[in-house]
């Protein structure tokens, strides 16, 4: 039997990657994977870029992708979608990679406040064509940081041999004053609008049916309105990434299970200055050592792979709130993660007790800081960010059928200050905690 490979669209990693925003386009994830489909990722990203003095090192970012029937997460965007023949139309919220933040600023900005990333509300429509794909699209800050707007034009074509794929992409953007200014703008210096234009060439290469390489090189053209900024450097503003995406789709098909029940897990667990890796090899498994606030969450999913390729591990996604509890500190307030969780439960005593062990990955927001991180990033001059990685490592037995109870830890983090799509943060926070599962 011939086995088949199919050629995931480098655009998946696209809108994910570049430190302007300009660079986003139309969903470049849009049809790549099949609906209940889901993926992972991670790549490095290499740039010159548009601000004078900004470290050249390696930009890490992870990417977790699920495609559903309306509703969307595709790396940094969460959207609806609506489609009709060649016609689709989306609106979502995005992630806006440009700015410095507290802990990663280039030397021009020397004395100025962080001007972080935000949020983008966004609409766009695109037509598939026999020669190519043009779309527009229009964005709006919603983090009320810059307050600023864009709107885009754009087109994608793809050229495919066998298992490589090749997608050049153009695009042609205005840029209010706002948004300019906000991010290019000094005392002295006022930017006004402006139009930035752009060129790409994304590749990918399907190793397996499951595993992809990706690469990219794009150009980006900065309107006078930003490159006469004090800020900002001359020239073009160079990129390259390389990557791999993971796209768990077809071993979905293959070993999906029967049903897909409901799961749903409570937990409430108490801060812990432990190390997350140090908790897991119970190492140190103190609380409220340094401060004595709580965090109660719960989390639901559907189970997407059991039993992958014969082995004793099953796949599931998750999304969940949590209410942080910081007593004397602060408000309580909320946050929300979404994240995919391996489980392994092949012990040998198994027949006696059922006992699995879970590391769940994704990525979770906070409406605030909470205590626990604001003392370990202050206690070393870092900056805080609300989007940080979300880590779940639990330990699991069941006391019924399918139902479990279990030990873990609620995780935030960045990339050891190695990720600005995480704020360049190196830190976080941990609450040991004890949960309740079962399914509906």
């Amino acid at each position: 039997m011939h086995q088949v490979y199919r050629a995931a669209y480098p655009l998946a990693l696209i809108s994910a990657l570049a430190t302007s925003s300009v660079f986003a386009s139309s969903d470049p994830f849009s049809d790549v994977l099949p609906i209940g489909g889901s993926a992972v990722g991670y790549v490095l990203r290499y740039e010159r870029a548009t601000y004078r003095g900004a470290e050249r090192g390696a930009d890490h970012l992870p990417l977790y992708l699920y495609e559903g029937e309306r509703a969307y997460l595709h790396g940094t965007s969460l959207g609806l979608k609506f489609k009709q023949d060649d016609w689709r139309a989306d609106v979502f919220l995005r992630y806006r990679f440009e700015g410095f933040t507290h802990d990663r600023r280039p030397e021009s900005t020397s004395g100025l406040a962080p001007r972080e990333p935000g949020f983008d509300a966004g609409a766009s429509l695109r037509r598939r064509m026999s020669w190519g794909t043009p779309y527009v699209e229009l964005l709006r800050d919603a983090s009320h940081s810059s307050e600023g707007t864009e709107l885009r034009a754009g087109y994608w074509n793809e050229w495919q041999r066998g298992r490589l794929s090749l997608r050049p992409h153009l695009l042609v953007a205005w840029r209010n004053a706002k948004l300019n200014d906000f991010y290019y703008g000094t005392s002295d210096y006022r930017a006004g609008s402006g139009i930035d234009t752009q060129a790409g060439l994304y590749a990918s290469y399907a190793v397996t049916e499951s595993w992809n390489l990706l690469g990219s090189l794009i150009a980006t053209r900065r309107s006078s309105e930003i490159t006469g900024s004090p800020l900002a450097q001359n020239g073009l503003q160079g990129e390259a990434f390389v990557g791999f995406m993971y796209d768990f789709s077809p071993k979905q098909t293959r070993w999906a299970p029967q049903s897909k029940p409901l799961i749903v897990k409570a937990l409430y667990g108490n801060s812990s200055d432990c190390d997350v890796l140090q908790v897991v090899r119970f190492n140190c498994t103190t609380r409220h050592t340094v401060d004595n606030t709580d965090v109660a969450a719960v989390h639901v999913g559907r189970k997407l792979i059991e039993g992958a390729g014969g082995l004793p591990v099953d796949l599931a996604g998750f999304v969940g709130v949590q209410r942080h509890f910081e007593k004397s500190y602060q408000d309580d307030f909320w946050s929300v993660m979404a994240f995919y969780k391996a489980y392994w439960h092949g012990f040998g005593w198994d027949r006696w007790a059922r006992t699995r062990v879970g590391i769940g990955a994704g990525l979770s927001y906070s409406e605030q800081i909470s205590q626990m991180e604001l003392h370990d990033q202050g206690r070393r001059g870092r900056g805080n960010w609300k989007l940080l990685g979300y880590l779940d490592p639990s330990f699991d037995v069941r006391v019924a059928k399918e139902t479990y109870v279990g030990v873990g830890v609620s995780h935030r983090s960045g990339a050891f200050g190695k990720s600005q799509f995480l704020g360049n943060v190196n830190g976080g926070s941990n609450y040991i905690y004890l949960s309740l599962e079962s399914i509906f």
